[in-house]
């Protein structure tokens, strides 16, 4: 006589302690998954920690035997300026609940919020993985994801940039710019100096220099970063993340010369290039929010946008968190921003940007 399916039961926990068996059964539950990405990893979690001091949880769904279901990294952001919240992952584009099953994913959701409410955090953020029921929002439509397939030589990968953008990359081709790539300290030191004037120009504060230094050391040959140079001085610099034969150019620009010298171009191209030799099969260019022109830029690059979808649940009557620079709210400082000098931008912009998460 067959006996009727009965599935094991979950329970969950909450790790707030660095112990390091966990983190690295985390760690692999992580990299096995599909869709897992860097943003759930323990590496990132602790370096954040680490830059930014503030706290962090992973909650963990487990069956019967001990066995991982599900994880969710959380930030536990506390600002001033920008509230409380359990943000997974802080200073991630991606993260959220990585799970097997629809009854860990709930399961893992209704603990986060029950922390929350516990802990007078008003707001949790899920930012990417399935979208829980009940009270969560799902916000869509605003960001877009931008993922494609490498070419399999240097010649076929200019060859699949779209025609327009593809003269734009001939064009600094020419320009007799200098690649390199590396982790040490010039590395890290040029990067920040060029990653800190493009955001400056944009009008938003640059994130503290710990927080690169605490993810370079944290994700080892798993991070590098891709410096162009002109006449021996920086001008455009990117720092890539390296995951399940991804590649992520997370935090990238280039000075005001770089336009110029199409030294952005160049970069993503020798970029590609790098990470195919490397072993990458897709280049993930990152989310961009719908109808700027960072987005543009991306599908000039041939690359189809990809909704992305954001869980939030906020406290009864709470306003939910609003932390982008494209905010209507923030045009006014936006503005005032990009006019600082940099070394005034460089000094208060850590301090406020510590709090975003």
């Amino acid at each position: 006589m067959n006996m009727p399916f009965s599935p094991q039961a979950i329970t969950v926990r909450i790790l707030a302690q660095d112990d390091q068996n966990e983190l690295k059964r985390i760690d692999k539950f992580v990299c096995d998954h599909a869709e897992g990405t860097a943003f759930h990893r323990p590496a990132w979690t602790m370096a954040v920690s680490k830059a930014c001091g503030h706290e962090w949880r992973y909650m963990l769904a487990e069956n019967d035997d001990g066995e991982l279901q599900a994880v969710l990294p959380l930030t536990l952001v506390h600002s001033a300026l920008f509230g409380r919240a359990l943000v997974s992952s802080g200073f991630a584009v991606g993260g959220g609940i990585l799970s097997l099953s629809d009854h860990a994913t709930e399961m893992l959701a209704d603990t986060a919020w029950g922390f929350a409410e516990v802990h007078s955090f008003s707001t949790v953020e899920l930012r990417g993985g399935p979208t829980p029921c009940d009270k969560w929002q799902n916000k869509d439509g605003v960001y877009a994801g931008f993922v494609t397939d490498l070419a399999d030589s240097d010649e076929n990968q200019l060859l699949a940039i779209p025609r327009k953008q593809r003269a734009e990359v001939r064009k600094g081709l020419k320009n007799e710019l200098v690649v390199r790539i590396g982790s040490d300290e010039v590395d890290r030191s040029d990067h920040y100096r060029v990653y800190a004037e493009s955001v400056r120009n944009l009008g938003t504060p640059v994130f503290p220099k710990a927080l690169f230094d605490a993810v370079m050391d944290a994700f080892g040959e798993d991070v590098d970063i891709l410096t162009v140079l002109n006449d021996g001085e920086p001008v455009a610099s990117v720092l890539s993340l390296y995951h399940n034969g991804t590649v992520m150019p997370y935090w990238g620009g280039g000075t005001y010369e770089a336009r110029r010298l199409r030294a952005n171009d160049v970069m993503y191209y020798a970029l590609m290039n790098h990470a195919r030799e490397r072993g990458c099969q897709r280049f993930d260019f990152g989310r961009s929010k719908v109808g700027t022109g960072a987005y543009s830029f991306k599908k000039n690059w041939g690359f189809e946008p990809q909704a992305l979808f954001y869980a939030i649940r906020t406290g009864d009557g709470e306003e939910v968190r609003d932390v982008n620079p494209m905010s209507p709210k923030y045009r006014l400082q936006v503005a005032l921003w990009q006019k600082l000098p940099l070394s005034v931008a460089n000094r208060l912009g850590p301090i406020i940007a510590k709090g975003l998460g």
